[in-house]
């Protein structure tokens, strides 16, 4: 199956090119190709684009171990129920949050604001998970593909997108088999699983908007200006309309600011004269969505208010790389996972991961990174891709880094998945390339603030990449969206 591109010919590919393009385009697995500078003096001010393009995806679905598969999606509502066990733990946040503030201004405003809202007094006690946890499969000599194994690279708390564009590439890949064969008899139906994230999704923002108990309020989907993703995320309000008669509506955190209020007895979010039952959110996790004081203003309004938030700041919190580090070392999962089989689940999908503090284990992996930093990658507390430091440059920066600056960052040993073959589709235009690719499970979690409502699997995402990239992120411009034939 890797090596079935290379069986066909130009003209097959071009067929299977030509209807990959029409599914796309008839089916909304595209995307806002990047705005168009309104000036060639002034190239930072640009149109958005009223036309679009395919969805940067893969030609054929790409192998993945089938046990690898099952144990990816088998603990996911593990780490789901990790995250809202982390979040109620203060003094588990404190200390970590603490040190971080030190070091990253972002995170410090965010701490600010969890400790702030905490203070007067959290108006909702639910919270609405969306998850996904990232796994590479990790392979080592000798051992037969079938038997790779999941590492996790992490665990997504806020904003995790293309649960809506991976479902449309699965769907691809089952048409162009049932129409084509892919001209070939290696590719079985049976073998591609299906994605239900973008039902899976709208069914959660539809249990917590039930859970809120007001028929008349909307669900409001906190997004960038100028999302050129709006596809994948409009595919959610689509279908939270359809199948559960809910309208959503989508703000900006300026747009918050400027027309939100609260009930002054009942803190209830209203953005003009509309209740808001739940602020989901599709951005506020970078630096780049706070350019102003307003942005900040409109986060924390909703965050006093009575919406049902996904995630809460405490959920976007444990988010953070070094909260994955701290759970690595001896002991601590299992502060929070008591159940001796579950927790050596999480732990088998763990890799090397390692401080840059000033503790004993954080001064070794310093100066050993200083000999040798080939095997890792060192990780900011930053979402989004393009943010990672890889190989040699590691060494470079940590020699800029004050021992303070370093608490700021993570090592994980670098993950060596096996390499396959596939055919990328991007802008129209074919590239055969060697690739390695990246699992992401979504989990639904609700909680009441007193139970749990829901814990569920919510469909997957594979990522996929030329060997030659050392980042993942689809939205940043590093991969394509794919999906999965188990072998």
């Amino acid at each position: 199956m890797s090596d079935l591109a290379s069986t066909l010919t130009e003209e097959q590919l071009t067929i299977l090119k030509d209807a990959a393009l029409d599914f796309a385009l008839s089916h909304g697995l595209v995307v806002r190709p990047p705005p168009t500078p309104l000036s060639k003096d002034d190239p930072h001010h640009a149109a958005l684009s009223t036309g679009v393009i395919n969805a940067p995806i893969s030609l054929f679905p790409t192998p993945f171990p089938k046990q690898a598969f099952h144990n990816a999606v088998q603990i996911q509502p593990l780490f789901s129920q990790l995250v809202h066990d982390i979040s109620e733990d203060d003094a588990f946040l404190r200390e970590i949050m603490e040190s971080l503030s030190h070091v990253d201004d972002f995170v410090k405003r965010l701490y600010d604001m969890y400790i702030a809202v905490k203070k007067e007094g959290i108006a909702q006690p639910a919270s609405l998970g969306i998850h996904r946890s990232d796994y590479i499969i990790h392979l080592n000599p000798g051992q037969d593909f079938s038997e790779a194994a999941i590492k996790q690279v992490e665990l997504n708390t806020i904003s995790v997108s293309f649960g809506s564009l991976s479902s449309l590439t699965a769907d691809l890949h089952r048409y162009l088999q049932a129409t084509t064969g892919y001209f070939s008899d290696k590719v079985d139906l049976d073998a591609l699983p299906t994605s239900e994230s973008i039902e899976s999704i709208a069914s959660g923002l539809a249990s917590a908007h039930k859970h809120y108990g007001s028929k008349s309020a909307k669900v409001m989907m906190v997004v960038q200006p100028g999302e050129r993703n709006a596809f994948d995320q409009r595919w959610i309000e689509y279908n939270l309309l359809k199948k559960h008669g809910i309208v959503l509506i989508r703000k900006t955190l300026a747009e918050i600011a400027d027309h939100g209020r609260l009930d002054p007895t009942t803190k209830a979010l209203y953005i003009g004269d509309q209740e808001i039952s739940v602020a989901y959110y599709r951005s506020a996790y970078a630096t780049t969505d706070y350019p102003t004081e307003k942005e900040w203003d409109g986060r924390l309004l909703a965050e006093r208010s009575l919406a049902i938030k996904c995630p809460t700041l405490a959920y976007q919190l444990v988010g953070a790389k070094k909260v994955q580090q701290v759970l690595a070392a001896p002991g601590q999962l299992e502060r929070f996972v008591k159940d001796p089989q579950s927790a050596a689940l999480l732990r088998a999908s763990f890799t090397g991961l390692y401080p840059l503090d000033h503790t004993p284990e954080g001064l070794a992996a310093y100066e050993a990174a200083l000999v040798n930093s080939d095997d890792l990658v060192m990780k900011p507390q930053r979402e989004g891709g393009g943010n990672n430091i890889y190989g040699k440059d590691i060494q470079v920066a940590l020699k800029k880094l004050s021992a303070e600056q370093r608490n700021a960052y993570i090592l994980m040993d670098i993950i060596r998945p096996p390499i396959t073959k596939n055919v990328l589709l991007r802008k129209g235009e074919l590239q055969r390339a060697d690739v390695v690719s990246e699992l992401g499970v979504y989990g639904i979690y609700l909680h009441s603030g007193e139970q749990v409502v829901r814990n569920d699997v919510g469909g997957h995402l594979l990522r996929t990449k030329g060997v030659e990239s050392n980042e993942g992120g689809v939205a940043a411009g590093f991969a394509v969206i794919d999906s999965l034939i188990l072998v």
